[in-house]
């Protein structure tokens, strides 16, 4: 098999004394073994993504490692001396239930104090949000979680977090990846200063226990937390060093726990993909909360910031709502909670994402709260709150079951969120009503919307070019009527302009420049193509609506919208 010259040379790099005996053999018998995938591993460097750096696990460029993690280290501490000069500066780091994220994390350790930087780090497993409440708690310059979210157990990953808590955006994130490309694998000091690392456990999680409880519990009665029946899973993950403890010590304790999935393991072994969006992922806990009759059940993602939610609908049976549907529920009893404790003055926003359902706009404009939109990945959400400091940040939401309740973590909260669904639902039994039922009514008053995604995996190079030609197609050649629907408007987000093709005007878009196209349809359908920023797939997003004048109307007008969007899949080739 044929190999680039450029492949080859970065390869003859990592054969060098720079790199270990372990990791120069790993490569040798790759070379003889498999060449097709040591091309795969070093065609190209790992790159950020709306989530920070995700990838495989292995020797390369193209890889997770000690090497690829320890240059984005010291390039990020090059960086810190730079822009703090003469600040004693101190990052904190925690990391997942993943394969080797406990060693990769103390590497990173290593690096920084070997740089003079003071580190505290976690000294076992914490949630993702944990991290970025703690760089704030602890005044930190910065702050790395190890962790490749629901990615499937081969990947690991590397999230960068800023002194606000929140994940790095541009410009200061291309700023950060010009001083790692420029840094040669040789200038990493791997050299640890022990003196510099401070290990944190439960002093940071007392306090995070304590703001999750104050942000996210609304004045629900002692006896409505009781008569809740909880059904809870951790998918193998973090969020079970901590959830049980915030919903006990609020007060919930009728709460029953998948105890085959409650093991941390990065192997997942009782799922196919630890990722709560999936229904098989939460089909262990929707049979035990029908076995316990529960009325809800809560899962989270390994890392513990996306939460899937399921329910008992009209009928009683358990069903999984999506992203888009627990973002509207919670973030309308926000709204409700802040207006009767006349707490909106005029200054508050609610946050979401380009991709995530337009109800969102109608809710806040119910309330005369503004819904500011941006895009994919919660990094944009806290640069919101960061961006807007004379407003207050009320929650918020994107549709791939992540969601933040007020600005003390600033990144998505699986455990404040958690609570926060459990209170929704609490309140609604106790009225004799159900988390569904408010659901159904607040499609009667803003307008029944239905979403659905399509996410189409192409792997490797050949992938990697597919992907970028659909892409081109969709710009170039663009549709002019999909299912029948004439296409009145589309914005590309790569290019900062849109073109509305009702006026036949183009106006500029304000959102930072990102890979991503929306068309809009003549009977208010939203279509959105992203690809991937962290893995090899694209995304397509199907937004549909029609009003419903009362609850009794929605299955009718769920069919009719069904068909909708797999006619609009269908007129776009894409199944």
């Amino acid at each position: 098999m044929h190999i680039e010259k450029a492949i080859l040379d970065k390869v003859n790099i990592w054969l060098t004394p720079t790199f270990d005996n372990e990791t120069q053999e790993a490569i040798r018998e790759i070379m003889t073994s498999a060449p097709k995938e040591l091309e795969d591993c070093f065609y190209k460097n790992l790159e950020f993504g709306t989530g920070g750096m995700r990838g495989v696990m292995g020797v390369g460029t193209n890889r997770i490692n000690k090497y690829t993690l320890g240059r984005n280290t010291q390039g990020l501490s090059d960086y810190l001396k730079k822009s703090f000069p003469g600040e004693n500066l101190k990052v904190a780091i925690a990391y997942d239930c993943r394969h080797n994220s406990d060693t990769l994390a103390k590497v990173v350790a290593d690096v920084f104090s070997a740089n003079g930087i003071k580190v505290f780090l976690f000294s076992e497993m914490r949630p993702t949000p944990e991290l970025s409440f703690a760089v704030k708690h602890l005044e930190c310059h910065a702050g790395i979680v190890l962790t490749a979210s629901h990615n499937p157990p081969e990947y690991n990953g590397y999230k960068v977090y800023w002194q606000d808590g929140g994940q790095l955006v541009p410009p200061q994130d291309n700023e950060i990846i010009q001083v790692i490309e420029a840094l040669d694998y040789s200038e990493i000091k791997f050299e640890s200063n022990p003196t510099l690392i401070e290990y944190i456990d439960t002093k940071i999680d007392e306090a995070f226990i304590d703001s999750a409880i104050e942000n996210a519990t609304f004045n629900t009665s002692a006896s409505a937390k009781e008569n809740l029946k909880i059904v809870f899973t951790s998918l193998h993950g973090t969020s079970i060093k901590l959830v049980p403890d915030v919903l006990a010590k609020a007060g919930y304790s009728n709460v029953e726990i998948v105890k085959e999935q409650a093991e941390p393991d990065g192997n997942f072994p009782t799922v196919k993909s630890p990722n709560p969006e999936e229904p098989e992922a939460l089909a262990m806990a929707m049979e035990l909360a029908d076995k316990v009759n529960a009325d809800i059940v809560i899962g989270t993602d390994p890392d513990s910031d996306r939460l899937g939610v399921a329910v008992r609908d009209t009928e009683g049976k358990m069903i999984l709502l999506n992203g888009n549907q627990t973002m509207v529920v919670m973030t309308h009893f926000l709204l409700q909670q802040w207006k009767k404790n006349h707490k909106l003055t005029g200054t508050e926003f609610v946050g979401s994402t380009i991709v995530s359902t337009p109800m969102m706009l109608e809710l806040a404009s119910g309330f005369d709260v503004e819904c500011k939109v941006g895009l994919t990945g919660f990094k944009w959400i806290a640069k919101m709150i960061k961006d807007f400091p004379n407003q207050q940040f009320i929650g918020g939401g994107e549709e791939s079951f992540g969601f933040m309740v007020g600005d003390a973590v600033r990144d998505k909260d699986a455990i404040a969120s958690t609570l926060l669904v459990c209170e929704i639902a609490a309140q609604a039994k106790e009225k004799g009503s159900s988390l569904y039922q408010e659901l159904l009514e607040l499609y009667v008053d803003f307008g029944f919307y239905k979403e659905h995604l399509i996410s189409i995996t192409k792997k490797g190079i050949e992938g990697a070019n597919e992907i970028k030609q659909m892409m081109v197609d969709l710009r170039e050649n663009p549709l002019k009527e999909i299912n029948g629907e004439r296409v009145v408007c589309i914005e590309d987000y790569q290019t900062s302009k849109g073109r509305d093709f009702m006026n036949n005007e183009e106006f500029a878009i304000s959102i930072p420049k990102s890979n991503v196209l929306i068309y809009y349809l003549e009977d208010g359908s939203k279509i959105c193509a992203r690809p991937s920023g962290t893995e090899p797939k694209i995304k397509f997003y199907f937004s549909v609506n029609c009003a419903v004048e009362n609850t009794n109307d929605i299955p009718e007008a769920e069919a009719f919208l069904d068909t909708k969007i797999k006619n609009i899949i269908a007129g776009m080739q894409l199944n």
